[in-house]
């Protein structure tokens, strides 16, 4: 490799959209990755039956447009997740199962959530998107944690242990490790709480056969020789004519560089000139969220028997978000869970074996004894993974938005950047990746001369 008109770093839905569109247009594209895969943030592994299954981001769901498009452009088919039957709420020692709006709590409980939730949301609608720093305050939104608001919301202890499980169900992060503008924003930009926490109509609403996967494997098939694996970029050098991607091992020039990678990652990189000190803050307060993903492979989807579709979420245990995984041919069972947050970080200091246990315990809880004997278990604690250190995505703190927002997706010189936390729609999310791998690429061929 010697000269390219683009650089992309980072082969995950983000990069290699960026790099699809730059290709289509044109352009000779490099696209480097440090893994010995594609794909990022969705990786595929396979029971011992032969089932394949998702252990990073799997849904889709209305409104997500673009990875929709993408999905069908690419030959890929797609089947609605199971969502028939009764979930269930699990606290104060007991399941509560519903088929309703009601989340099977008491009326106090409820009248108390749905408040809240309607000023969470009417919060979230003045919240401007494209730059979040400018909504009407701002300042005071920014200042304070979610959980600082919660509490000042609301004496109500199941009211707040509700929300304290939402923000990791949806962030892998507690209450109090980000802002109530960044919560806000990513409401609106997912386009509101029911949207988010739901499987039918919501983001959970649909699966690809085979995997989510397979998106960026075709993508990378489609660019062949550009996607260069195993290679692990260390250093951003700008100059008057372009920019010098060094790596293990050589080094490549290009007209412009796609930095596609995890915010905290990318601030890993060394870059000559130095970012503006804007920018490199900024880096420096994205971290990524907590999560260990665990499938678990049954029979047969007993659960179903039993009238539930797999949904549980727990006030009082670890494995406390439960769904229906099973393949679309219904071939074999699989309950997929997540440990987050602080969940996550504790379970990570455990044995293989306790982990098992305490899923296992949790399950056999939630759906009885058929749940403590499972053909197979599955697990990927992300925050271990080398090259991305954290999932679902990144997240800001109180005042970060406010003072380094307009940095980013802000451009440096000939250097842009993509990444699902950088995208003002569905933000943190498959279709947010697609989507600033997209911007990165037109402010490119914008740009270009």
């Amino acid at each position: 490799m010697n000269h390219v008109d683009v650089v992309v770093v980072g082969a995950g839905l983000a990069g290699l959209s960026a790099a699809r569109r730059l290709s289509q247009a044109g352009k000779m594209v490099a696209v480097l990755e440090a893994r010995d895969r594609v794909g990022g943030r969705n990786h595929g592994l396979t029971f011992s039956n032969g089932v394949p299954i998702e252990m990073g981001g799997q849904w889709v769901g209305p409104t997500q447009d673009a990875v929709l498009a993408l999905i069908d452009e690419l030959g890929l088919k797609t089947y609605p997740s199971y969502d028939t039957g009764q979930a269930i709420t699990y606290y104060d020692g007991t399941a509560h199962r519903y088929s309703d709006e009601t989340f099977g709590l008491a009326d106090d409980d409820l009248l108390e959530v749905g408040r809240i939730w309607a000023t969470m949301s009417s919060l979230a609608e003045t919240v401007d998107l494209p730059t979040p720093w400018t909504t009407t305050g701002a300042a005071d939104l920014d200042r304070q944690t979610f959980d600082q608001r919660l509490v000042s919301e609301t004496t109500n202890d199941v009211a707040r242990r509700f929300f304290r499980l939402v923000v990791p169900a949806l962030f892998s992060a507690e209450s109090h490790e980000l802002s109530l503008l960044h919560f806000l924003f990513y409401l609106k930009s997912g386009t509101s709480l029911e949207v988010l926490l739901s499987t039918t109509g919501g983001a959970q609403q649909t699966r690809v056969v085979g995997g989510t996967h397979q998106i960026s494997e075709r993508l990378a098939a489609e660019l062949g020789d550009a996607v260069h694996l195993n290679t692990v970029v260390t250093n951003i050098t700008q100059t008057s004519d372009g920019a010098i991607v060094a790596f293990d091992g050589g080094e490549i020039s290009a007209d412009h560089v796609v930095v596609a990678i995890p915010q905290t990652l990318a601030g890993r990189l060394r870059y000559s000139p130095p970012l503006p000190a804007d920018r490199d803050a900024l880096t420096q307060q994205f971290p990524a969220g907590s999560v260990i993903k665990v499938n678990i492979a049954y029979p047969t989807p007993f659960w179903r028997e039993d009238g539930l579709n797999g949904l549980v979420m727990s006030l009082d245990d670890s494995f406390n978000v439960v769904l229906d995984n099973s393949p679309h041919d219904d071939s074999c069972g699989v309950l997929v869970g997540f440990l987050e947050g602080r969940h996550a970080r504790a379970a990570a200091r455990l044995t293989a074996q306790e982990r098992r246990d305490l899923v296992l315990g949790d399950l056999t809880k939630y759906f009885g004894e058929r749940a403590a004997d499972p053909l197979e278990i599955l697990e990927l604690n992300w925050n271990a993974e080398e090259f991305t250190r954290g999932c679902y995505g990144g997240r800001l703190g109180a005042g970060v938005w406010t003072n380094y927002g307009e940095a980013v997706a802000a451009p440096v010189g000939r250097i842009h950047w993509a990444g699902a936390e950088t995208s003002d729609v569905w933000n943190g999310y498959m279709d947010g990746a697609v989507r600033s791998g997209h911007r990165a690429a037109g402010e490119i061929l914008g740009g270009d001369r």
